[in-house]
């Protein structure tokens, strides 16, 4: 087993915590993997063996109709004295009710608990009635490049080389484990895809016209790191002799985002301060989403290196939006606590350098700033302007 340093050691500091630690993210990003770490890592803290309760609810042992009384039950009967127990709960969205039984376990104070989901129904609202402030929520998104290249450490292959397969491959584990082609990759990723639309969106929403919805979905993939709104999709769909409400693109978005396909990044105002509602982007949880849909296309990696970053900055722990400077656009500005940063991404140097550099530079105040490339011999500073391979910015411990 490969180790994530990052989520374990955000779990270890909410350990013995009381509350619930939900990590949450798509299928396949390697959640279930990273209780299994947990489990390991109690057990060699001293934990008994037997105090470590693992519970698996995507497993055919489980009955798809249980009730949140029968996930309780089968739980409390594993606990058969008054020390802690550490409950690890996998894929829980699949017991009707869990909420209440998660609730109840907490309260008993001897249970540190530990959830894992990848749909909207992990997020829905009951868990404000009955988990009201007591639980923390944990993001977990396919490989960083880092944790690429430990998944790679024995390949032999230089950092550029694993980068530019890392671009066309995506970090779910499951293909960063194996060996395989873009065809063999993108037809595993093709088949997660799938089981998330169908299984987390069309079929929990009942969705009907589905021709419709997964050409909503084809045109926010196609639209990757471009600014746009439920309305522009209205109107192209209207172009090609298709009819959908405004509404129903929102839902159909806001059900995106509850699956974890897409990200939403708003654009923020740097002169009003302010988060701006319309003309926002979307950012797909990983590149090989995008490419097992359309086909890999070399025109298409600016906008994953876009993709590639914007997640970088967000398991870095920053809040990322799109900065807006009056008539100028900067790809990120990233906010972490009292800390700041801009990020410009593009391909090459030097052809874009100065466009790049120059809406940077109309930013008058003294956060670090940065101009993020695959030009792998990038490095310098152009008045304060910070220019930074792609590969150098991703593997950075922080900026």
């Amino acid at each position: 087993m490969i180790i994530r340093p990052h989520y374990l050691n955000q779990l270890k500091t909410y350990r013995d915590v009381p509350l619930v630690k939900i990590l949450a993210g798509i299928r396949r990003c390697g959640k279930s993997t990273i209780l299994e770490m947990l489990r390991d890592d109690l057990i060699k803290s001293g934990i008994p063996e037997d105090h470590v309760v693992c519970m698996r609810y995507t497993s055919e042992d489980f009955d798809r109709g249980m009730t949140d009384k029968d996930m309780y039950d089968g739980i409390k009967e594993k606990m058969t004295d008054d020390r802690r127990y550490y409950l690890l709960l996998d894929e829980v969205q699949e017991v009707a009710g869990w909420e209440k039984a998660v609730n109840s376990l907490l309260e008993n104070r001897n249970t540190d608990i530990y959830v894992t989901g990848s749909n909207s129904k992990l997020m829905s609202g009951e868990i404000s009635t009955y988990l009201t402030g007591r639980y923390v929520s944990i993001s977990v998104f396919p490989l960083s490049f880092s944790e690429y290249m430990d998944f790679k450490r024995e390949s032999g292959r230089t950092p550029r080389d694993l980068l530019n397969e890392y671009i066309r491959m995506g970090g779910f584990p499951i293909v960063a484990l194996g060996n395989f082609d873009e065809n063999a990759a993108y037809q595993i990723v093709e088949g997660i895809y799938h089981s998330v639309i169908t299984s987390d969106i069309t079929k929990r929403h009942n969705i009907t016209n589905y021709d419709l919805f997964n050409r909503v979905v084809k045109y926010i993939v196609e639209n990757v790191g471009k600014t746009f709104s439920a309305n522009t999709i209205v109107k192209f769909l209207k172009s090609e002799g298709r009819s959908l409400s405004v509404e129903a693109v929102y839902n159909y978005l806001e059900w995106l985002e509850k699956a974890f396909v897409v990200y939403r990044c708003q654009r923020y105002d740097l002169q009003g301060k302010t988060v701006l509602k319309t003309q926002e982007k979307f950012y797909l949880a990983d590149p090989s989403l995008k490419y097992c849909v359309m086909g890999f296309q070399p025109q298409d990696v600016a906008a994953m290196l876009e993709n590639i970053v914007y997640f970088e900055l967000r398991r870095k722990g920053y809040e990322v939006y799109i900065g807006k400077n009056e008539t100028k656009e900067i790809d990120f500005t990233a906010v972490r606590r009292d800390e700041r940063i801009y990020v410009q991404v593009c391909r090459n140097l030097p052809e874009q350098s100065d466009r790049e550099v120059a809406n940077l530079l109309a930013i008058k105040d003294h956060y670090p700033k940065y101009v993020v490339t695959l030009d792998e011999l990038a490095a310098g500073n152009i008045n304060g302007v910070k220019i930074v391979a792609l590969e150098h910015f991703l593997l950075a411990e922080d900026y």
